[in-house]
């Protein structure tokens, strides 16, 4: 799935367990679909789905999906505490990688118009897609909801942009449109009161509340206008609703730019507000799936407030998130389901995913791969590791308050380089496995000699990129690993200096696998290049393994 897209539709219905796995079971019926989250809400009676897949499947899967709920959902009896105004209330395309935001809205239109056609359901494109400026904001077009849809479409200026232009009773309407990933988020109240929740959100809202006077009259302009104050928070619309099925009342938010307003600024402000109030905050709720970038924001924003450093490893900063958010106090909150990135992903496969015992193992057996270009990342990743580790047993410590920023940055940067060796170790396994599928096409005929040959050329080039990749990374790593060395913590001295002959060794053998690939490719400028830049790096590398091991000798 090269171009990856998110959809996240939301259902007017969720009570009837059995209408939203119809309606789940037609989506993911599409080849290329991965269901990632079905997250229903008794009352507010409203379900989000949330799926991913390719540009063309998500199309097929969405319309399969609206026309389920057409046929099952009847929202002339609908009710729920949620504003709502169709069968399909709102579905969102939300571009994920290698694929643009003007593709996406190709792909909107292309849903809307057999929504309207086939389906008979008057769309109206929001967001990114709105054709007329009073559609971008989902509520403008909600206005009234579902009940107000049958005079709205006897006034002017309210004709849908797809489908018929009359009220379809049994289904309503419904927005398409694409969207940035939008945050719907839940912070919960040790309070029942409704009120108290409601006030909250018209003080942290973008939009605020009206302003009033010293005898609580609304203060207006000269044409008559209400006069806003502004609210705490950017990109936030947020109401107040009190749950049963809960207990408590919360303020319940959409963020619209996390990277303005994210989860935990959103948590913080609230919790001040609520503290005003005499009530407290006691967690929060994730509608749907998040952004990994939004928990790592959190969990880093917190860690600092505890002058914590933030270069740990990417698990326990996500962590810190979830307990600092208390996303465990209304449901329970599994970041390999509940994070996008790390849903679609699945669980771990690979030889990163294995345990040391069963890579040791696959690393023994008679295959040819994993060999030493995957072993030599792996050593990259080892050094990266106890490179951040000495800088994190720095970080903070009495007697190097005059490193602490440089270590903070070492650790950083070294989880990042730890990544992306793993990432590696994969790599090299697979491209030498692409390798051997292409010395194995047929060569019978000219045609199949050719496309062989550049198969061959291809693959030749890329087994030894991969490892110049990892020689690369090491001659950073290596430079991380001195400054930790000679102005890190004395007692981790040792461990110091193995970041650094393990950046070594791993250098070492993504150099030799450069050199004993470079024979099968033919591009001689190529060969030129790759050997030049590699012995550069080599040579760099050695030398400061060389002179580091002598300064420890000396000092240990």
């Amino acid at each position: 799935m090269s171009r990856i897209v998110e959809c996240v539709p939301n259902f007017s219905e969720g009570r009837d367990k059995s209408v939203i796995d119809a309606i789940a079971a037609a989506i993911s019926s599409v080849d290329g679909i991965k269901l990632l989250n079905v997250d229903m809400g008794y009352d507010t009676n409203r379900t989000v789905v949330t799926f991913a897949g390719d540009a063309e499947a998500v199309v097929e899967a969405g319309f399969r999906g609206m026309k389920k709920a057409a046929e099952l959902i009847d929202m002339s009896r609908q009710t729920g505490e949620h504003p709502r105004m169709g069968a399909t209330d709102v579905f969102p395309f939300i571009p994920l990688s290698g694929i643009s935001v003007n593709e996406c809205l190709l792909l909107a239109k292309e849903l809307a118009l057999r929504v309207g056609k086939e389906l008979g359901i008057p769309v109206f494109l929001y967001a990114k897609s709105a054709k007329k400026k009073e559609r971008i904001r989902l509520p403008d077009i909600r206005d009234g909801e579902y009940e107000a849809l049958e005079e709205k479409f006897k006034s002017a200026g309210f004709e849908p942009d797809y489908g018929p232009n009359s009220f379809n009773a049994k289904t309503g309407v419904t927005a398409i449109g694409v969207r940035d990933f939008l945050l719907a988020y839940n912070i919960n109240l040790s309070s029942r009161d409704k009120k108290t929740a409601s006030d909250i959100a018209l003080t942290v809202r973008e939009k605020g509340r009206a302003k009033r006077d010293s005898k609580g009259v609304i203060i207006r302009d000269e044409d008559g206008v209400a006069v806003k104050v502004p609210g705490r928070l950017s990109n936030c619309q947020a109401g107040g609703w009190y749950i049963d099925e809960y207990g408590y009342a919360q303020v319940t938010m959409n963020l619209t730019n996390f990277h303005e307003t994210g989860l935990h600024k959103a948590f913080d402000i609230v919790s001040e507000e609520a503290g005003r109030r005499g009530v407290r905050v006691t967690g929060s709720e994730a509608i749907g799936l998040l952004p990994r970038e939004a928990l790592l924001d959190a969990g880093k924003h917190y860690l600092e407030k505890m002058g914590k450093n933030t270069g740990i490893p990417e698990k326990e900063i996500i962590h810190i998130a979830v307990i600092s958010l208390g996303l465990n106090d209304t449901t329970p909150f599994d970041p390999k389901e509940r994070v996008i990135e790390y849903a679609i992903q699945g669980k771990e496969k690979g030889l990163t995913g294995l345990t040391i015992n069963s890579f040791i193992d696959e690393l023994s057996s008679d295959s040819m791969a994993p060999g030493g270009g995957s072993v030599s990342a792996l050593s990259g990743a080892l050094s990266a590791g106890l490179t951040s580790m000495v800088a994190n047993l720095t970080f903070g410590k009495k007697g190097y308050e005059r490193s602490t920023k440089k270590m903070k940055d070492i650790s950083i940067r070294a989880q990042e380089l730890k990544v992306q060796l793993l990432g590696l170790v994969e790599a090299d396994t697979d491209a030498f496995n692409n390798y051997i599928s292409a010395l194995r096409l047929p060569k019978k005929s000219e045609n199949e000699f050719n496309t062989r040959a550049a198969a061959v050329e291809s693959a030749s080039k890329t087994i030894t990129l991969v490892p110049l990749d990892t020689l690369r990374l090491c001659r950073e790593i290596i430079d991380l690993a001195e400054t930790v060395l000679k102005r890190g913590n004395n007692n981790a001295l040792s461990d110091a200096f193995v970041g650094v002959s393990q950046a070594n060794a791993a250098g070492e053998g993504a150099y030799l696998n450069i050199r004993i690939n470079l024979p099968g490719v033919k591009d001689k400028e190529f060969v030129d290049k790759v050997l030049k830049e590699a012995d550069s790096l080599i040579d760099e590398i050695s030398k400061i393994h060389k002179r580091l091991f002598n300064f420890v000798r000396k000092n240990i």
